[in-house]
């Protein structure tokens, strides 16, 4: 399970490798459109990584926090707090791989036409899971205020 914190970005490490659809290409031909979808809400957000690095056993995916999302750069605004489904798809390219409108699908459907190298495919889920999106220190919905214990005993009487 993924575990993040609102209003702050987040790394995340997933295989991906095992489960890869198009291996005609170089994983340098690679990236991942993560689908985000709030469990509570059934709000959607899709993005792109800042970063990924994939590896052998894993890859690295970095999103950051921006209070004004973009798919395509890896800015995130998850909210609210609590559980989310995360789904990774795998985009390919045969030509220049370019995150951006018209050269990167926005969503799993999507199909950029006309077709070119230069314009990415989806191949598919490539691995999917649970993600738990904590509340930011200080900005709780519901917050207490911890009272400096009482000197004295404080005794309750009942029926007296």
């Amino acid at each position: 399970m993924i575990q993040a914190i609102t209003e702050t970005g987040f790394n995340i490490f997933v295989q991906t490798e095992d489960n890869r659809i198009n291996t005609s290409v170089a994983s340098t031909q690679i990236r991942h459109l993560v689908k985000f979808t709030n469990d509570l809400d059934k709000s959607v957000h899709y993005a792109y990584p800042q970063s990924e690095m994939i590896k052998d056993r894993y890859t690295q995916i970095r999103y950051t926090y921006n209070a004004v999302p973009n798919i395509y750069t890896g800015a995130t605004k998850l909210f609210p707090a609590g559980y989310w489904k995360y789904e990774v798809y795998e985009v390919s390219w045969l030509g220049t791989v370019t995150i951006s409108s018209g050269n990167a699908p926005a969503t799993e459907d999507d199909v950029l036409s006309p077709a070119s190298d230069n314009k990415g495919i989806v191949q598919g889920l490539v691995t999917k899971g649970k993600m738990y999106l904590a509340e930011k220190d200080g900005t709780e919905q519901v917050q207490y205020t911890q009272r400096v214990a009482p000197t004295e005993t404080n005794y309750i009487y009942y029926g007296q």
